[in-house]
């Protein structure tokens, strides 16, 4: 991505007008750093913007998110003697400050407000209709307490809903784009070719996305605009879950989708310079920090339990534990790793977009936690309590 030119020369006391011709694929537009820009246009659309009376070189770029990070910048050069000038349109500083490090500190010691409703980590049984519509939505949600961010979603949460089914099945998915800019949606669990199906469909634009689940696995979907990471970094993201043949059935089951978070201005959406250097602010279980701290899963002495775990990404892997418990099955990616018998696991280990389940069951009532292993990233966010009562 890139404005051709991506510079102008203008001697000093001119008056810059800028005709933007968006020959691509996606919308654009052209912020410049005196606060002037066009707004954004679709493919093939045009937009004039007068930069006022030029007084010194400025910088320039789309801000179409992560668009600037790929490459679209822009440069005005003066030439002769710069002169001071009165530019128009200046962003007040304040209103872009961003959350501090003693925020995030102070969010992760808090509980949530009276409103707080944790996402449901219970995996329901597979339905028999597999068709679902899924719209494209911004909307600003907390991520922590007194921490909200403005999260581009699937179905309107994130991670979307959690697709289920078994080998054989066949999934119809219509993609609708109500935001503001260009996405798409890649489903692991479905192997064809991308050309058509992953398509960047425009806001206002629908697809239909049909794929038959051919393996066993819980599979990661994801937008696949780029740039990617920013994409999956603000909430696009999701699992679908392909039963194993004869999968036995256990007394508690759920699912747990880490991701991390980059946090922007507040009500913002993710940082992209933060994502580009790997630099998470929050790591999180289904899209709330430490959320099942708060509220806690539940099971009982003896009870026989599933955890299903999916990495989202989009940077970081995982080393899932539950602290006082034992794992006597691991399956990932696609197979068993470890059977009940004399043998035992401490921790499941995933790379972004890999998943798995574990087993176990619990000899005495108390607060077991459940984290990332990577100890970091449990202070980050990734950490949840698992209650376990008497029979």
């Amino acid at each position: 991505m890139h404005f051709v030119p991506d510079t102008v020369e203008v001697p000093a006391g001119d008056r810059l007008r800028i005709t933007l011709v968006n020959g691509g694929t996606d919308h654009h537009d052209l912020v410049l750093s005196n606060g002037t820009r066009t707004g954004r246009i679709a493919p093939g659309e045009s937009a004039v913007l007068d930069a006022g009376v030029i007084g010194s070189s400025l910088d320039g770029w789309c801000a179409v998110a992560g668009h600037r990070q790929m490459g679209m910048t822009f440069s005005v050069r003066v030439t002769g003697t710069p002169t001071p000038t009165m530019h128009p349109g200046h962003n007040n500083p304040a209103a872009d400050a961003p959350i501090s490090a003693s925020d995030i500190a102070r969010s992760l010691g808090a509980d949530p407000g009276p409103g707080f409703t944790p996402r449901d980590a219970t995996l329901p049984p597979a339905t028999a209709d597999h068709r679902m519509t899924l719209p494209v939505s911004e909307i600003e949600r907390e991520v922590s307490p007194g921490i909200t961010q403005r999260l581009w979603t699937f179905g309107g949460t994130a991670p979307g809903p959690t697709l289920r089914g078994k080998v054989g099945d066949v999934f119809e998915i219509t993609l609708i784009n109500n935001g503001s800019t260009g996405h798409s949606i890649d489903f692991h669990a479905g192997a064809l070719a991308p050309d058509t199906p992953m398509r960047t469909i425009q806001p206002g634009q629908r697809l239909v996305y049909r794929f038959t689940a051919t393996r066993a696995g819980i599979w990661l979907y994801h937008c696949s605009t780029m740039p990617m990471s920013l994409h999956i970094a603000n909430g696009m993201f999701g699992a679908v879950i392909i039963d194993p043949p004869d999968l036995p059935r256990v007394d508690r089951e759920y699912v747990i989708v880490q991701s991390e978070m980059y946090l922007g201005a507040p009500g913002g959406s993710a940082d992209m310079d933060k994502v580009a250097a790997d630099k998470p602010d929050l790591v999180v279980f289904n899209g709330y920090a430490r959320q099942y701290d708060y509220a806690p899963l539940t099971a009982r002495v003896g009870e026989r339990v599933r955890i299903w775990v999916l990495v989202a990404g989009p940077n970081r892997g995982t080393s899932f534990h539950v602290v006082g418990g034992q794992f006597d099955t691991v399956w990932s990616e696609g197979d068993y790793r470890l059977r009940p018998g004399a043998g035992g696991a401490q921790t499941l280990g995933l790379f972004p977009a890999q998943g798995g389940f574990v087993e176990l069951t619990f000899g005495q009532p108390g607060r077991y936690p459940f984290v990332s292993h990577a100890m970091v990233d449990a202070e980050r966010g990734a950490h949840g309590i698992i209650e376990v009562a008497s029979r």
